[in-house]
C-alpha cells in the first residue's frame, strides 16, 4: 500500500473514531430531551451500538500501530455536548433534536461508506467490512429516527403549548434561516470540486434560492418574518465551513459527507414543519414543506451517487502530490 494512501487511511480511521465520540457525547444526554419515551429508547438503543462502533474503529487503529486522536476526540466530545445543550435551549427540544440526530446519523453514514471505499482502493478488506457494517448499523438508525419523526412534533407542541401557529411561524423563520445557510454554503461548494457534483451543487443552488424566497412569501403570508439574526448567523457559519473545507487536502470527500449531512439536517426540519402544519391546519405550508423535501430528499440522494467519484478524485490528488 503506498505510503500516502496507508496515511490516508489512518487520518480516516481518526475521523471516523472522533465522530464516535461526539456521537457518545450525545447519546448519553440525549434520551432526557427526548420528549417521547420512545425516541428516548431509539437513543438508548443506539448508545449501545455506538460503544461497540468506537471499539471497533480504535482496534482497527490499533492494528496499524496508530491510536486515536486526543485532541480531535476532545474537541468533538465537547461538540456533542454543546449539540445536546444547543438542544436543550430551544423551545422545541424534541423536534430540534431529532432534526439534528437525523443530520448526525447522515454524516456517520457518509463518513463510512467514503472510509469503505478508501478502504477497498488501497487493499484494506477488514476495514471496509467494519465500515460498511458500522454504516449498515446508522442507516437502521436513521430510519428509526424517521419513524419517530410524529411523536417527536407531538412533543415539541406538548412542551410548550400557546399558539400552534405562532410556532409555526417560528419554523418557517428556521427553514429560511437554513435555506440561507445552504445557499452560502452550495455557493462556496462549486469552487471545491469540479465535474458532476459542480453541476450538481449549482443546480440544488438555483433549487435552494426558490425555496428561500417561497419560505419567506409563506412567512409573510403568514404575518412573520425572516430573522435576521438567524440568517446572519447561518451564513456566518457557512462561511467558516468553507474556511475549513479548504485546509484538507481530501476536500471532495470531506464536504460531500458534510453535503450529505446537511441536505438531512434540512429534511429533518421541513419534516417537523410539515408536521406542525397539519396540526395548525394550514394546507398551504403543509405543501410547501413536502414539495421543498421532495428537491432536498433528491439533492441527498444525488450527492451519494457521487461517493465513488470524490473517493477516486481524493486518491488521484493523494498520489500525484
Amino acid at each position: 500500500m503506498p505510503h500516502r494512501l496507508e496515511a490516508q487511511l489512518i487520518r480516516y480511521l481518526t475521523d471516523a473514531h472522533s465522530i464516535e465520540v461526539q456521537a457518545l457525547a450525545q447519546l448519553k444526554t440525549a434520551p432526557a430531551s427526548a420528549g417521547d419515551p420512545e425516541v428516548a429508547e431509539a437513543f438508548r438503543e443506539h448508545l449501545a451500538e455506538t460503544e461497540g462502533h468506537e471499539r471497533l474503529v480504535r482496534e482497527l487503529l490499533e492494528e496499524r500501530g496508530a491510536r486515536p486522536s486526543r485532541l480531535k476526540d476532545s474537541v468533538m466530545s465537547v461538540g456533542g455536548k454543546g449539540f445536546v445543550l444547543f438542544a436543550r435551549l430551544q423551545p422545541d427540544t424534541p423536534g430540534k433534536l431529532l432534526a439534528h440526530a437525523l443530520s448526525y446519523e447522515a454524516l456517520e453514514i457518509a463518513s463510512y461508506a467514503l472510509l469503505a471505499r478508501v478502504a477497498d482502493r488501497v487493499g484494506a478488506p477488514d476495514v471496509s467490512g467494519i465500515a460498511r457494517q458500522i454504516c449498515d448499523e446508522e442507516r437502521t438508525m436513521m430510519h428509526r429516527l424517521e419513524a419517530c419523526l410524529d411523536r417527536a412534533a407531538d412533543a415539541s407542541l406538548e412542551t410548550r403549548g400557546g399558539d400552534v401557529k405562532k410556532r409555526l411561524r417560528k419554523y418557517l423563520a428556521d427553514a429560511h434561516a437554513i435555506e440561507k445557510q445552504s445557499a452560502e454554503l452550495l455557493s462556496r461548494a462549486t469552487g471545491f470540486v469540479d465535474g458532476g457534483l459542480a453541476a450538481l451543487y449549482e443546480s440544488h443552488l438555483a433549487d435552494t434560492h426558490e425555496h428561500e424566497q417561497l419560505v419567506e412569501a409563506r412567512l409573510q403570508g403568514l404575518g412573520g418574518d425572516a430573522s435576521t439574526l438567524k440568517d446572519a448567523a447561518m451564513r456566518f457559519g457557512a462561511t467558516n465551513w468553507a474556511a475549513f473545507f479548504r485546509t484538507h487536502p481530501d476536500t471532495p470527500a470531506k464536504l460531500t459527507a458534510f453535503a450529505y449531512a446537511f441536505e438531512h439536517l434540512e429534511i429533518g426540519g421541513y419534516e417537523q414543519l410539515r408536521r406542525v402544519a397539519d396540526r395548525a391546519g394550514d394546507r398551504d405550508t403543509s405543501e410547501l414543506a413536502a414539495r421543498i423535501l421532495l428537491d432536498e430528499r433528491s439533492a441527498a440522494n444525488r450527492i451519494a451517487e457521487h461517493f465513488d467519484d470524490v473517493v477516486a478524485t481524493t486518491v488521484e490528488r493523494l498520489l500525484s502530490s
